[in-house]
């Protein structure tokens, strides 16, 4: 997901629109879905999500007979090695993002997702050279200021909250870049085919040292450690489809979809605690994020306004 301003000629796409509204409110919900896979841990959910998103992909894959897209992908080494760098990025993300599901930090995964269109704007002045507006470094001013009040008033650094933020930042920035040559299924399937030789070495691991929940948790457990295949896949290629069909700046803002429906989640219905220290802490962030909407809304605005008129 981006804050970037979109391009003039950029139409908006009404199946984009619900593809991305689709992924967010999806990944809204995903706190409850973790929860009710107890006792599952953190480690072997994430390999359960892994091994079933690929069975998922190699379903549609296979009614669609479109197999050779995958092996044209791996014929083309850059796009396949920029498939696999998002891969990377994105278990970072999955495995940071259960653990504070279960350990619930629920509003900290939240705070993530609320830092994420900052975190992209400066992933666009460090790769791509960009150079931001004065809104654009306020609210990034802003942003860090509501790091260090929470680091240093709650006493917690917000590590959670960075790598969430870090991670889909930089994963939503390498999709951007390789979506226009790959659809969303054949690029998922191409990530968790990476991700394979990680998943048997959690499932190794669990094995190892706790023990095997898959199988041994009744019925119900099991089906829905099934499901978590299609549970990450959906919305994952929700927003792949989306990231292809309208621009970064729509993209962006539907994305407090998902923070908002966490956060509302981590403290009415988990009952997180929420001391003052805190709620300064989300509030600084809210405000840099209403910065940064206003800025992005002026400038696409301007955008249109300055492009020359078709014929």
């Amino acid at each position: 997901m981006s804050t970037a301003s979109p391009k003039p000629t950029q139409s908006i796409s009404g199946s984009g629109l619900l593809f991305a509204f689709g992924a967010y409110i999806l990944w809204g919900f995903l706190p409850a879905y973790f929860l009710i896979l107890e006792p599952t841990g953190p480690i072997e959910i994430v390999a359960c999500r892994i091994l079933f998103s690929l069975v998922f992909c190699a379903i549609l894959l296979s009614i669609g007979r479109n197999w050779r897209r995958v092996r044209e992908v791996f014929k083309d080494r850059r796009t396949a090695l920029g498939l696999g760098l998002a891969a990377l990025f994105i278990i970072v993300n999955w495995q940071v993002y259960v653990f504070a599901t279960l350990n619930e930090q629920v509003n900290e995964a939240a705070l993530g997702y609320f830092i994420n269109p900052i975190v992209t704007v400066l992933l666009g002045v460090i790769v791509l050279r960009e150079k931001l507006r004065l809104a654009q470094w306020i609210a990034v001013g802003v942003s860090a200021i509501s790091v260090l009040v929470l680091a240093l008033n709650y006493g917690v650094f917000p590590w959670i909250s960075l790598t969430l933020a870090f991670s889909f930042g930089i994963y939503g920035l390498i999709k951007k870049r390789v979506g226009p040559r790959v659809d969303a299924v054949t690029g998922l399937t191409v990530e968790t085919i990476w991700l394979i030789p990680v998943a048997i070495g959690q499932l190794v691991l669990v094995a190892g040292t706790t023990g095997i929940v898959f199988g041994t948790a009744g019925t119900a457990n099991t089906l829905l450690l099934v499901a978590s295949g299609v549970v990450t896949a959906i919305p994952l290629i929700f927003f792949a489809s989306a990231a292809r069909r309208i621009p970064l700046v729509y993209l962006g803002l539907i994305q407090y979809l998902t923070p908002v429906l966490q956060f509302l989640f981590g403290t009415f219905i988990m009952h997180e605690s929420m001391p003052p220290e805190r709620w300064v802490g989300f509030g600084l962030v809210w405000i840099a994020l209403i910065i940064l909407t206003i800025d992005m809304l002026a400038h696409a605005r301007s955008l249109r306004k300055s492009a020359p008129l078709p014929g």
